[in-house]
């Protein structure tokens, strides 16, 4: 009977293993190396500022990161502006203040804008909402050592535009080969040389939505760093407790061997 539920579950499993997998069959997600994957993975400081640039200049202009605060730009681990950077950065939004029943100059205390587009969702929690090339589904393995891939899928759909567009529903929709369904109302927000960084890197379409997804990685996780390095810590102490535990035990048990050793009663 055992053995029968054993069959009957690792069936149930692969066949519904098989229909994720030739579901997400129909998305062509790309595997670009981000430097902030696997266990010692970290932020690229200069990419994380190129991504920056890419969403103020160009990604901004449709959707916000309402749930990250200015003064982040700031911190260890993320693009790590200088206070002066950041005051300036934050002044290039308007924030509406309740107490003045007014729109100000944004300062660092406050997030960035949130997107004034209905139909344009917010960036925030992008890179972790979006599940692309290492899952969900699966045995998880590539999850743990290099996420859940939504840096992944951000860069697939930024470069997956075909050229091709069709009109439905009076709404004009645009072929694109990472997207489910294979068709986007968004039209290609990137089409390669749309920003100049000043540290003279590429800005063809590639390096520039890999800039932008590192960024939006860092938006949804930043503190991605802190958490490796508690990980780390957490296993150190697991792994000293145990030889600690392990010697313990002999002592505690040697003499007791040594009473019924070989021979005796």
């Amino acid at each position: 009977m055992l053995k029968h539920l054993t069959i009957t579950a690792a069936l149930a499993l692969g066949l519904s293993a098989g229909g994720a997998f030739a579901a997400a069959g129909e998305q062509k997600i790309k595997d670009p190396d981000f430097s902030f994957e696997g266990p010692f993975g970290s932020y690229d400081q200069l990419q994380l500022q190129r991504g920056l640039k890419v969403y103020t200049e160009v990604c901004s202009a449709c959707h916000g990161l309402k749930y990250v605060p200015l003064r982040t730009l700031g911190d260890e681990g993320g693009p790590q502006f200088s206070a002066a950077q950041v005051r300036a950065y934050a002044e290039n939004y308007e924030v509406f203040d309740p107490e003045l029943d007014d729109f100000r100059a944004a300062k660092p205390t406050d997030s960035f804008p949130e997107s004034n587009l209905a139909n344009a969702p917010d960036l925030s929690l992008m890179a972790k909402a979006r599940a692309g090339f290492h899952g969900p589904y699966g045995l998880g393995i590539n999850q743990i050592v290099k996420g859940m891939g939504g840096p992944e899928y951000i860069y697939s759909l930024l470069t997956g535009y075909t050229g091709e567009q069709k009109e439905e529903a009076g709404a004009v929709l645009y072929e694109n080969t990472a997207y489910p369904g294979g068709w986007i109302a968004m039209g290609p927000p990137l089409v390669g040389e749309d920003v100049e960084f000043d540290d003279g890197h590429a800005n063809d379409l590639s390096a520039e939505s890999k800039d932008v997804a590192a960024f939006l990685m860092w938006t949804a996780e930043p503190k991605l760093a802190a958490r490796k390095q508690a990980g780390f810590v957490g296993v150190g102490m697991l792994v000293l407790l145990s030889v600690l535990l392990y010697f313990t035990n002999k002592r505690i048990w040697a003499p007791v061997k040594r009473r019924e050793g070989p021979g005796k009663d």
